[in-house]
């Protein structure tokens, strides 16, 4: 099963968990926002992984971050539904949660 790193703030999250609940993809849901324990365990793991480099780099948080079942971390959500060879869909059009009003 996959988890996935997200806030219930952020409109990437609620869109990544739309689409896993619409086409039934089991995930693990961590809200990074609910507790000090989740936060420093997703801080440990983007202070640790390349992939968030970008991320970081860009001012982003780097979620939702999604970790896959052999391990791999991607902040890709929209690739674990395509994968599945499902349609992206998209339920918070337009919305932004970065300090400059674009991306997360």
């Amino acid at each position: 099963m996959i988890k996935v790193y997200g806030t219930n703030t952020c409109p990437d999250c609620m869109d990544a968990k739309a689409n896993l609940d619409f086409y039934h993809i089991p995930y693990t849901y961590i809200d990074v926002c609910t507790s000090v324990k989740e936060l420093k365990e997703f801080i440990q793991l983007r202070d640790r992984a390349s992939v968030f480099q970008e991320a970081k780099e860009n001012g982003f948080l780097g979620i939702p971050a999604i970790i896959k079942e052999d391990g791999s971390i991607t902040l890709d959500w929209e690739s674990i539904i395509k994968e599945n060879e499902h349609e992206v869909i998209h339920v918070s059009s337009g919305k932004a949660c970065g300090i400059d009003g674009k991306g997360c």
